[in-house]
């Protein structure tokens, strides 16, 4: 239980599927709640995709081009700030704008690109989620069948049932806004958006931390 806790609480804490819940919505209200619901189930399986392919081919990734584990946390810590600051920024526009007709959006496919659902692919599982996965990956055992199966199993669940939460949030997102009300529901957003964006930028400062570490500080004093 040791490494599904590890991953499921790192995946957790960068995800944050409930304070997430919060910002889809304010994206999505004005889509009917059948579509709303389609976008949040196909929003939960990329991130699950997403998810376990940087946990088991992430770390190959990054070795055949060169990439090290502080640079990607950098980026993606980086890449999770501005991502969080544009969401927030698109559902301001979506509660100020005037309500239209919901009827185009109930017959439109929540697949197509310029929906909201890549948006929220990015915003659920964006290079900071895959970064945190890829940390992950990158530490599994080796030289033992048995517990490079273990680890597999355990990250595997853990990253199904954040896949789980994911999706339950979403789907639901009308109703817990609906519990607090509008003015909680800003208030959560602007919390959780502030909150998620210290997040990406202590990533990102670990990976800088790790990057500064490895200066040759001690050669160029010597020189």
């Amino acid at each position: 239980m040791t490494t599904f806790l590890l991953a499921f609480g790192a995946l957790f804490s960068i995800v944050n599927p409930l304070s997430g819940a919060f910002i889809f919505f304010g994206a999505t209200r004005e889509l009917d709640p059948r579509v709303r619901s389609r976008v949040s189930r196909w929003v939960s399986i990329y991130a699950f995709s997403i998810v376990t392919a940087s946990l088991y081919v992430g770390a190959y990734v990054l070795s055949f081009f060169g990439i090290s584990i502080p640079v990607l946390r950098v980026a993606g810590g980086n890449h999770r700030r501005h991502v969080r600051l544009a969401d927030v920024e698109r559902a301001r526009r979506h509660r100020a704008a005037p309500q239209r007709d919901p009827e185009p959006a109930l017959h439109r496919c929540p697949a197509e690109p310029a929906g909201v659902l890549s948006a929220h692919h990015a915003l659920t599982a964006g290079p900071g989620t895959i970064s945190v996965a890829i940390s992950l990956g990158a530490g599994r055992p080796r030289g033992s069948y048995a517990a490079s199966l273990e680890f597999f199993i355990e990250t595997l669940t853990a990253a199904a049932l954040l896949s789980l939460l994911v999706y339950g949030f979403y789907r639901n997102s009308a109703r817990l806004a609906g519990l607090i009300g509008a003015t909680g529901t800003t208030i959560v957003v602007r919390l959780s958006a502030f909150l998620l964006f210290c997040i990406g930028i202590q990533v990102m400062w670990n990976g800088a931390a790790e990057l500064l570490g490895t200066l040759p500080l001690g050669t160029a004093g010597t020189s």
